[in-house]
């Protein structure tokens, strides 16, 4: 089923045009009920909208693509329509997100005068021309308050050598975590981002990573992408002259044969020669921001966020429609514009500013919140209340047991103990949800905490809820269509969120941060 941009025109103005207007300056005295709102909220209206935007026309909505300016063209056309003004103060409801796509590069690595090729003996996603005469080692290259492998050492302007791991104490115990458990260092998805950074911090030009158990990973990944023909995507801002490799065995053994075994850093008096090169493409992206205004705390701000992207088209030629991942958290976000805009319009608009945030590229590494959090954020950070992130909210974790009318909920606890019992009560009031918190264990090995927009919100120690249905067969394929949403779950999750966000816009006080890291 496909509907036009005027098709949904039609239907907003009709959900709206009956609805009565009261002045904002109002004296009249009715209890603030959000029941009314909330049920403004309807299975119908979520499904009216996503089997457009989840359709074929959108072409899977991969960043930069023809796809994705469709789905910022459906969403400004919603909000106008819904006379929910743009964010940014000249009236454009996109927020450009500059972007570069580096090609996967070509090139070798000489040691001591034997070449070693890209692909055969190491991977890399950047480009990198330099040589020396001396690499540094850098043992397990942790950088943390109370232990750091860079003491002492001086690494400005050189290349450095680290491995994978955590060094131990003479009891036995993990130095970082003071017992035998690992810590962040040695999690697959985040170590290699930790030592890049702490390589980086000190001065280091680039990093050699040597990780045995995970190298055919990183090198499946190179493979991949090279057979597609795709680069890393990057924000612009972002992009820094500096270099990841990974090496294999053969290249670890020519540069320190018995890695495994030194922990002691050193300098390495041997000469290296990377010619490595690449080429970048620039991509403009954009996210869609819209405001509706408090009325007593205009200047404090109550986010409300989901990703307006997915993975586009397989290289099968096959559609990645994308309709639980993130369509249903994009749709269901003009359902909660649409709720406001109800409450506004009959003189009981919320007392803080509701901020409806739709971020690209969160599918090529969270860049559209990252840019809008650490290089243009529209609205202060520290006048921002909370983020209510939505993404995947529409169907059923088959590796789930229970009731179906579940939620799990992520991130609530982390810097706010009222926003978690904030949120436990609100759900109690209005929606008895079952609320699930397994992937919000610190031990969780899926780290979805990490992986949506809402934790560039979490880092600058800005409360998050992070709302998810979990992973299902369909998860980055293409049978994640509008046809298999249970409409019904879509609707109370969506409620759910409509009820905890009129709270916190209606407290008196802000949210506490009790937590803050």
């Amino acid at each position: 089923m496909k509907r036009t941009l005027f098709g949904l025109a039609i239907l907003l103005v009709s959900c709206n045009s009956s609805q009565p207007t009261v002045s904002e300056n109002s004296t009249e005295t009715k209890a603030l009920d959000p029941v009314p709102y909330a049920n403004t909220i309807t299975e119908q209206d979520l499904k009216t909208h996503l089997y457009t935007y989840a359709s074929d026309e959108f072409e899977g909505r991969e960043t930069g693509t023809p796809g994705q300016k469709k789905a910022i063209a459906y969403l400004k056309a919603a909000y106008e329509e819904l006379g929910i003004p743009a964010a940014k103060k000249d009236g454009d409801y996109f927020q450009k997100v500059p972007l570069a796509v580096s090609k996967v590069p070509e090139g070798s690595i000489t040691i001591e005068g034997k070449t070693y090729n890209i692909s055969a003996d190491f991977v890399t996603m950047a480009k990198a021309i330099y040589n020396s005469d001396e690499i540094v080692y850098a043992g397990y290259g942790i950088q943390t308050e109370n232990y750091s492998d860079y003491n002492g050492l001086d690494v400005t302007g050189k290349l450095v050598l680290v491995k994978s791991g955590e060094p131990k104490n003479s009891e036995g115990n993990y130095i970082i975590s003071g017992n035998q458990e690992t810590s962040t260092w040695s999690n697959m998805s985040e170590s290699i981002g930790l030592r890049s950074k702490a390589a980086f911090d000190n001065g280091a030009v680039g990093l050699l990573y040597y990780d045995p158990v995970n190298y055919p990973r990183f090198k499946q990944y190179y493979t991949y992408m090279k057979t597609n023909n795709s680069g890393k995507m990057e924000l612009k801002a972002a992009v820094k002259e500096y270099f990841l490799v990974l090496l294999n065995d053969d290249m670890v053994k020519a540069i320190l044969p018995n890695i495994g075994t030194i922990d002691q850093t050193q300098t390495i008096k041997k000469s290296i020669t990377l010619d490595i090169k690449s080429t970048d493409d620039t991509i403009d992206s954009e996210n869609v921001v819209a405001i509706l205004k408090g009325r007593t705390k205009p200047n404090e701000y109550v986010v409300l966020s989901s990703h307006l992207d997915h993975i586009g088209v397989s290289a099968d030629g096959q559609i990645n429609n994308g309709a639980d991942d993130d369509g249903s958290g994009s749709v269901a976000l003009l359902e909660l514009a649409q709720a406001f805009k109800k409450a506004k319009d009959e003189g009981h608009g919320p007392e803080r500013s509701i901020v409806f945030l739709h971020v690209t590229g969160e599918e090529k590494g969270l860049l559209g919140s990252k840019y809008y959090t650490d290089f243009d954020p529209i609205f202060p950070l520290n006048q921002t209340v909370v983020d209510l992130n939505i993404d995947m909210i529409g169907r059923i974790d088959p590796k789930r047991e229970g009731n179906r009318n579940y939620i799990y909920l992520i991130g609530s606890d982390k810097l706010s103990t009222e926003l978690h019992e904030l949120s436990e009560n609100i759900n109690e009031k209005y929606m008895q949800i079952e609320l699930d918190y397994t992937y919000n264990d610190e031990n969780d090995p899926n780290r979805f905490y990490y992986r949506s927009d809402h934790y560039n919100f979490a880092k600058n120690n800005i409360p998050i809820i992070f709302y998810f249905n979990g992973t299902h067969e369909d998860y980055h394929k293409p049978g994640d269509t509008p046809d298999k949403i249970n409409y019904d779950l879509l609707r109370n999750r969506t409620q759910l969120v409509f009820y905890t966000a009129w709270e916190i816009a209606n407290k008196p006080n802000r949210l506490v941060v009790d937590k803050a890291e």
